[in-house]
């Protein structure tokens, strides 16, 4: 083995050397890539949140439009039961006496219904929700 070979030798250690050692410094992640990640979980889990929070109030007004729907048909069956006109008086607590429901019904979403007072003409809805949203269709409505 000459000189050459020798130096050729101890370069090629001495560079594998440093490949290991940089390859050591390389090998976990840095500040800034696991920031990114995080950053990214982050945004990941606030549209997750706007999403449910979008679907809880769609499901809300959904129930609140079911529930005016159930008081309108106990109101018609209350009507067509006594033979009441259009016009005559009908209050909650009358309904609740009669059995229609055992407490006056209430929006899921926590809003308050407003009872009309009176047997409502066909197409005009007995109770109101006092959340903006949570009223029937115009189409459905003229079914009720």
């Amino acid at each position: 083995m000459d000189f050459n070979d020798s130096c050729h030798s101890a370069h090629s250690k001495l560079a594998s050397k440093e490949n290991m050692n940089r390859r050591a410094r390389q090998s976990g992640t840095t500040l800034i890539e696991l920031s990114v990640v995080i950053a990214v979980l982050l945004i990941l889990v606030g549209v997750l949140f706007i999403g449910a929070t979008a679907w809880k109030s769609g499901a809300n007004s959904a129930a609140c439009i079911i529930n005016l729907s159930s008081i309108q048909k106990a109101v018609r069956g209350y009507q067509n039961m006594n033979g009441l006109n259009v016009g005559a008086n009908l209050t909650v607590a009358t309904m609740t006496t009669a059995g229609f429901w055992t407490s006056a019904p209430i929006c899921p979403a926590a809003g308050t219904y407003t009872p009309l007072g009176t047997v409502p003409a066909q197409g005009i809805a007995y109770m109101r929700c006092s959340i903006t949203g949570h009223a029937p269709s115009t189409t459905t409505l003229a079914n009720w």
